[in-house]
């Protein structure tokens, strides 16, 4: 018998576990098997010469760069964008919250024309910059960082909103300057889901290609990502090397979210008892 009751299980948990099972596979761990299945076709020779090309090795090279990098840029302003929306109120506050999701709404290939179209050499910022952005891997960064920052506030932000302002206010009582505040009272909380935003961010950046592909270039060995690679080896019935650097990466996101799970904070022994 369930027991409804005490909140421990719900109504028709053996259908509502056979149906969650059945989608997930279907969606998820068939696609996913097939990709593996059809890599493991091969041999280890094939394999290993399919992942270790040059041109592949620098794209890989890029992708991880390049994520790190956008995914530091989002753990810094996506921490700010968060502090500001919770601790803050101000005309337009709701606007700006909702710009925070665009990213996540708006088509990845409409958001790669338009960064092209601004940071081009005559683009609307790029006419006023010293240095180059379309076209280089810093384009591929500022198009990382613009898909990422979402993953990065949407995890801060709860805990932020959680945080007892209290307990900042006593710290300054006691003489605690803004520096130990942030250092002892508002850090460690945050730690979990700076940590779980940064690493979102970097595996969403890693298999990115719609924002990436248009303000990157394509440049074989300088500004070329692995799914460009993909598709390209796909047009050209390489489906060995293709299945290759695909489970490479689905290697490396597999190890992303490994450490995602470890970094989330254990429930404490007798919360629910309240």
């Amino acid at each position: 018998m369930a027991h409804t009751a005490s909140g421990r299980s719900l109504p028709g948990f053996g259908l509502s576990l056979g149906l969650t099972l059945t989608y997930l596979s279907v969606i998820v761990l068939l696609p996913l098997s097939a990709l593996v299945l059809k890599a493991g076709g091969a041999t280890w020779t094939q394999y290993w010469q399919a992942v270790s090309d040059p041109r592949v090795v620098a794209s890989l090279r890029l992708s991880l760069l390049a994520s790190l990098a956008g995914a530091i840029l989002n753990l810094v302003f996506g921490v700010l964008v968060a502090w500001v929306l919770v601790r803050y109120r101000f005309p337009g506050q709701k606007v700006v919250d909702a710009i925070v999701d665009l990213p996540f709404a708006l088509p990845t290939a409409v958001a790669g024309i338009a960064l092209t179209k601004i940071y081009m050499p005559e683009g609307w910022i790029g006419r006023f910059l010293p240095f180059k952005v379309a076209y280089t891997p810093l384009g591929v960064i500022v198009a990382l960082a613009f898909i990422g920052l979402p993953f990065v506030v949407r995890t801060v932000q709860p805990v932020l909103e959680e945080l007892d302002a209290q307990e900042e206010e006593a710290a300054a009582c006691l003489g605690a300057s803004r520096l130990q505040t942030l250092r002892h009272v508002v850090l460690p909380p945050l730690v979990p889901a700076l940590l779980s935003g940064f690493t979102l961010a970097f595996a969403r950046g890693l298999g990115e290609y719609g924002s990436v592909v248009f303000i990157s270039g394509n440049l074989p060995f300088h500004t070329e990502i692995p799914p460009l690679l993909i598709i390209s080896k796909l047009e050209q019935y390489d489906y060995l090397g293709a299945t290759a650097i695909a489970t490479e990466l689905l290697f490396i996101s597999f190890a992303l979210l490994f450490v995602i799970n470890r970094l989330q904070p254990k429930p404490r022994k007798g919360a629910s008892h309240g």
